[in-house]
């Protein structure tokens, strides 16, 4: 999320120019000192030195801390009570000004919502499009972009919304509703709307702060409605009812839940795509993992492609309403052993990390699922009993002032004022004729009661029924008894409330998303070894599929590979692209993943005494990338390398030739190896000849 820059002309305050400034002013360097302490700081020395009693130095003091607060309390995360984020809030609020029963075109949404939110169109309209792709709080007519494929939305101007039903019964009362000014003092906005169901876990959401970030996957509507209802059944009996509840995506997949630790910071979900098998050669993704597209998913599968991870022919996409990728695969392909190489090597799995952290009492709050639920019905039957509350007190003032106007008529009150001549005659004259019937009302009468009874018109008094009156008054006394009795029995009465929503709501909202546990599959288990290592000894690099270069041996890109220097150095690299070893490779070998033992045979002419060594080797543990000298000496010389997988394939003998200009008298001449015994890596060996060597081939 993007965040505004720091204007001076917001929330700054103005500060003195120069020093003579300052000191004129009430604010300036004098009182800043003295409230350092009751001692005064000494005086600072001449030149760029770090002064807090600077001009403008105290306006740096608690930036940092300002801006935090400011971007998670009123951008990033969103609050506990409504589950919305400050740009949702002032969206849904301006709908719901708007709101007649039309869509409204985008445009205009974004421009009305601007009034209380500073921070410009852009993430106005993004916000909006995104709860209008989700569907519950917004409906969407036009193109509002595919969140399968993730194509855009078209402009605003070509695009309308408006409030669903849903959101018009859960979110809004303006009788309940606190409210604040705005941010430029013109206009009155809630704080939190009253919304009466866990919008957060409906719709999820995710943001990024300073210092800290949340995450909260969305949840079904059903499992919602049933899990709030639980909640509330254990606040009547005592009794458990309540079962954890687990995310589901809108895009579907296969999660695995059993690190999900209920929504709280550390826990782990992994959401695979659903696969299914067509034909031996053509595989479908037909769900995917959340937080996913199908275009990014197409990419990853084309990149593991292209780095030898997987083999497939091409990929086609048919997404529409549905998803359906099309994976082609040449012949001779395992179809099983492709599918976990896509798991394990594109974003055909994925892992989510929740973070459940929400706005409470102006502080960010890290909490779970459970907790979020709890509070939310809660939250739920507070707002539904100060809904009763409220009706109960307009009932009683409506039967008020239906039986005083019974009264006033009936009775023919209204005649005592015939002969009035003043308005204070007026009000003693109804005033007096009220009194014998007032223990007939449950309250006192009032001046307003008085002035509203003389508002009413003669057509009216003419036209009065007193049948349809009193069964009016019958209506409403029913109607109070019907409060109270909600109202004495709350927890019913929220308990119901869940109950119509989900019959009203909840048709057609199964669950997308199946959860079963996901079996852990490593790279190394899966990895095919259909690269070609490539060798450039010149300049000293090995890498993969290279043009114009004879490989030399099948690798996976997980694969180890052990290079031998004509300096009689080595040194373990892990293949890629393209790795530089050092000049002079002599030989390479791929390093086996089960641990299958190589033997080495070395003959080497070491650089400070002149003599050939030979020696019988394992290469052991190792570090990657590191360089170790198999010789005596530093920048000997290798003549003869070998390495075989069985010690009894070792050669047994080797020809040596000797350089024409040494003194020896057998300058050609055979060497047995069979008396070497296969020791370590840094042993020196046993001696050759002491001459310069030529060449050495195997004899045996």
């Amino acid at each position: 999320m993007s965040t505004p820059p720091i204007s001076p002309d917001d929330d700054q305050p103005e500060f003195p120019l120069d020093a003579s400034a300052a000191e004129q002013s009430p604010g300036g360097d004098e009182n800043m000192a003295a409230s350092d302490g009751p001692t005064a700081a000494p005086a600072a020395p001449a030149g760029p030195t770090n002064n807090d009693n600077a001009p403008i130095a105290h306006a740096y003091r608690g930036w940092f801390l300002d801006y935090a607060s400011y971007v998670i309390l009123d951008r990033a995360v969103t609050h506990l009570d409504d589950g919305l984020k400050p740009v949702q809030r002032r969206i849904l609020h301006t709908l719901w000004e708007m709101e007649d029963g039309r869509f409204h075109k985008v445009a205009n949404a974004v421009g009305a919502t601007m009034r209380y939110h500073p921070h410009g169109d852009a993430s106005i309209e993004a916000a909006l499009v995104g709860m209008a792709q989700r569907g519950n709080l917004i409906e969407p007519q036009g193109n509002f972009g595919n969140t399968l494929t993730g194509d855009g939305a078209a402009a605003a101007r070509y695009i309308e919304a408006r409030l669903t039903p849903f959101a018009k019964d859960v979110v809004f009362n303006e009788k309940t509703t606190v409210w604040q000014l705005s941010y430029d003092g013109r206009a009155k906005e809630p704080v939190t709307l009253p919304v009466k169901f866990p919008l957060v876990l409906l719709e999820g959401t995710e943001g990024i702060a300073v210092g800290l970030s949340t995450k909260i996957l969305p949840h079904n509507f059903n499992d919602l409605c049933r899990a709030s209802i639980n909640i509330l059944l254990e606040k009547q009996d005592g009794k458990s009812h309540y079962r954890r509840i687990y995310p589901d995506f809108p895009t579907g997949g296969i999660a695995d839940f059993s690190d999900y630790q209920d929504g709280a910071r550390g826990g782990k979900v992994k959401v695979r795509a659903k696969i299914e098998t067509r034909s031996k050669y053509l595989l479908a993704i037909t769900e995917l993992p959340y937080g996913t597209t199908t275009t990014s998913l197409i990419d990853s599968i084309v990149a593991a492609n292209t780095k030898g991870k997987i083999k497939i022919k091409h990929v086609d996409d048919n997404t529409a309403e549905h998803v359906e990728i099309l994976i082609h695969l040449p012949q001779g392909s395992d179809t099983e052993q492709l599918v976990n190489q896509l798991y394990v090597f594109t974003d055909c799995q994925v892992t989510l990390s929740p973070s459940a952290c929400v706005i409470e009492n102006d502080k960010p709050v890290f909490t779970d699922v459970t907790d979020i639920l709890r509070r939310s019905a809660d939250k739920t039957v507070d707002l539904l009993k100060q809904e009763l509350e409220i009706q109960l007190g307009e009932l009683e003032q409506q039967w008020h002032w239906d039986s005083l106007e019974r009264i006033f008529i009936e009775e023919r009150v209204y005649r005592r004022i015939e002969k009035s001549t003043t308005w204070e005659d007026v009000l003693k004259e109804i005033r007096l004729g009220l009194k014998p019937f007032l223990g007939q009302l449950r309250r006192e009468v009032t001046e307003e009661d008085i002035t509203r009874l003389t508002e009413i018109r003669i057509k009216r008094i003419s036209a009065y029924n007193r049948f349809k009156a009193d069964e009016k008054i019958k209506q409403i006394e029913a109607d109070i008894k019907g409060v109270k009795h909600h109202l004495a029995h709350l927890i019913d009465y929220a308990i119901k409330w869940f109950e119509t929503l989900q019959e009203k709501y909840g048709k057609g909202r199964k669950r997308r998303t199946t959860y079963d546990e996901i079996e852990q599959i490593t790279a190394a288990q899966v990895v095919a070894s259909n690269m070609k290592l490539c060798v450039n000894p010149e300049e000293g690099f090995i890498g993969l599929n290279w043009r114009g270069h004879e490989p030399i041996a099948e690798c996976s890109p997980l694969d180890d590979v052990i290079c031998f220097m004509d300096d009689c150095t080595m040194k373990v690299v892990k293949v890629a692209d393209k790795v530089f070893v050092g000049k002079g490779i002599v030989d390479t070998a791929v390093l086996p993943k089960d641990g299958d033992p190589r033997f080495f045979t070395l003959i080497y002419q070491d650089k400070e005494s002149g003599k050939a060594f030979a020696k019988r080797f394992q290469v052991g543990g190792t570090t990657r990338d590191k360089l170790y000298n198999l010789a005596a000496s530093a920048q000997s010389k290798l003549l003869f390398l070998d390495h075989t997988k069985n010690e009894s394939a070792m050669p047994s003998k080797v020809r040596i030739q000797l350089s024409g200009r040494c003194s020896a008298r057998d300058k050609d001449f055979e060497f047995d190896l069979s008396e070497l015994k296969v020791g370590t890596r840094a042993a020196k060996g046993v001696t050759v000849t002491k001459y310069p060597v030529r060449t050495i081939t195997r004899a045996g």
